[in-house]
């Protein structure tokens, strides 16, 4: 699979970007179908944050990952030296090319049955947990509910571009409240958001608690 920067430095190459723009559609199409089926109970809002919840590009990439789809793309040499192969956002846009391919070539019968082996398993992870998907939201929900100021969030960068870990921390009142690492600055958000939810939910059981989240990676926010 040809990305982008590769086309870049072997003028005449075709890009994956034609299928991954049909592999996308495919994808929406495929799993607003499989939620609206299987969730008859959900309102459009509760199916929307289904859909978000495994149609983003931490999600993808990870499933990305274990197909081992890194393997198979052709990067440019800076691109590649970039760690590239391990990007999500190269890894879910390689994954969605794969559905588009298997469109063209199988039908939408295949891509469908493709789609639904890869990302249905997921639906019932997603909605299970739907009220916890967008941490930073159930957060702030629930510091107003408390009467407390907006959550605010210090985040630093370290390591090289190729390897950078993300650290957040959220503060509410002047005190921190939760902390979180990630591989992208709303990874970790998402984690420190994470973390300080379970903190005020031990403080309203009479346990302080850890307020270290923890890692981030495979948080697949569809929040802001």
């Amino acid at each position: 699979m040809a990305h982008r920067s590769w086309c870049a430095e072997h003028p005449g190459t075709i890009s994956n970007e034609r299928l991954e723009f049909l592999g996308d559609a495919i994808l929406g199409w495929v799993v607003a179908d499989l939620a609206f089926r299987r969730f008859a109970e959900l309102p459009e809002g509760a199916l929307t944050g289904v859909r978000k919840g495994v149609v983003n590009a931490l999600a993808l990439a990870e499933v990305a990952e274990e197909l081992d789809l890194g393997a198979f793309l052709l990067l440019g040499r800076g691109e590649d030296a970039a760690g590239g192969r391990e990007k999500p956002s190269i890894l879910s846009d390689a994954l969605e090319a794969v559905l588009g391919a298997v469109y063209v070539d199988g039908g939408p019968q295949e891509a469908y049955a493709l789609v639904e082996r890869l990302i249905g398993p997921r639906l019932a992870a997603t909605a299970e947990h739907l009220d916890h998907l967008d941490h930073k939201s159930r957060l702030q929900e629930q510091v107003a509910t408390e009467g407390g100021p907006p959550p605010e969030y210090v985040t630093r960068a370290e390591g090289p571009d190729h390897a950078k870990r993300f650290f957040a921390s959220v503060v509410v009142a002047g005190e921190v409240i939760g902390e979180g690492t990630g591989r992208s600055k709303k990874a970790a958000e998402q984690s420190a958001a994470a973390a300080a939810c379970a903190t005020l939910d031990r403080a309203d059981d009479g346990d302080p608690g850890d307020p270290s989240g923890g890692d981030g990676d495979g948080d697949g926010d569809p929040g802001g």
